[in-house]
This record gives structure tokens, sequence and C-alpha cells, in this order.
């Protein structure tokens, strides 16, 4: 029998375009990603929390994004 992983992503949206992501991970963690970036910012452990975080990386100002999931 084989283990299935299911990855969860959501992709947050600004005004022109995606600034970031959220990838829910198999322990129940949440790791953010600025767009552009090569590593995660953080680890967080709801997703409530990683929306907060990601926010924080934007530039002073910015709307709050809008996340999808995909």
């Amino acid at each position: 029998m084989s283990d299935t992983q299911t990855r969860r992503l959501w992709v947050a949206y600004g005004p022109a375009g995606a600034v970031g992501t959220i990838e829910k991970s198999a322990e129940d963690s949440y790791a953010v990603k600025m767009a552009g970036a090569d590593a995660a910012v953080g680890t967080y452990p709801s997703m409530e929390v990683a929306k907060n975080a990601l926010f924080s990386h934007l530039k002073p100002g910015s709307d709050w994004p809008e996340f999808r999931e995909h």
C-alpha cells in the first residue's frame, strides 16, 4: 500500500497579481512564501496566522490580498 499526500495550496492575489502562497503541510502547519522568493518566510500553526504573516510582508499600505485555493 502506498501513502498519498495531498497538497493544499492557496495563492494570495493583490491588485497587480500574485504576491505569495500558503502551503499546508502534512503536519498541519502552513508555510508562507512570497512571490519571487526562493524560500519560505516562515511556518505557522494556523491558516489565519499564515495569512496575517503574509500580509505583514507586503509593502506598507497594501490592501489585504485575496486568497484562492489551487
